[in-house]
């Protein structure tokens, strides 16, 4: 965790978002689909990762899941969604928590984004825009971010 992040390629503007939620504090993971109508994204341009600490397969949520249960040997990640998630790149991260969590930020970490977005309760190495908005007023969080990203001419 401590190298320096990758530098992502890409040009400016938002086109693919990626989200890291912790889902035992910010329940309505799903209110980040609201962005595509917000920054008129394409359906398919926002990939939701939640982490829930103790968490059952059979639970049901509508986003993908990811537990300490996945970290295995040496700190690899054994789960194929958590996988898939971080083969893609994004434009933006949205690492939407904020409290001090291994597992949350080792994905912060490893997830390839050209711009990352978090809150100033974190290590500020890990993201590039720092909020200090209260997790639970989204409304807020979205308004902030928005600003900031036409602040930044990504909209």
């Amino acid at each position: 965790m401590n190298k320096a992040p990758s530098v992502i390629e890409r040009d400016k503007g938002i086109t693919s978002v990626g989200c890291i939620v912790d889902v035992d504090n910010f329940e309505s993971a799903e209110l980040f689909y609201e962005l595509i109508e917000d920054y008129s994204l394409r359906p398919n341009a926002i990939k939701i990762i939640g982490y829930k600490r103790e968490y059952d397969n059979n639970s049901p949520f509508a986003i993908q899941m990811y537990s300490d249960k996945d970290l295995g040997k040496k700190g690899a990640i054994e789960n194929g969604y958590v996988l898939e998630f971080l083969g893609r790149e994004y434009d933006l991260l949205i690492n939407y928590y904020d409290e001090d969590n291994l597992m949350l930020k080792l994905l912060s970490v490893k997830t390839p984004a050209r711009l990352k977005v978090g809150f100033s309760s974190l290590d500020p190495k890990l993201n590039d825009l720092i909020f200090s908005t209260p997790l639970k007023d989204f409304k807020l969080f979205k308004k902030e971010l928005k600003k900031y990203l036409k602040v930044l001419k990504e909209l």
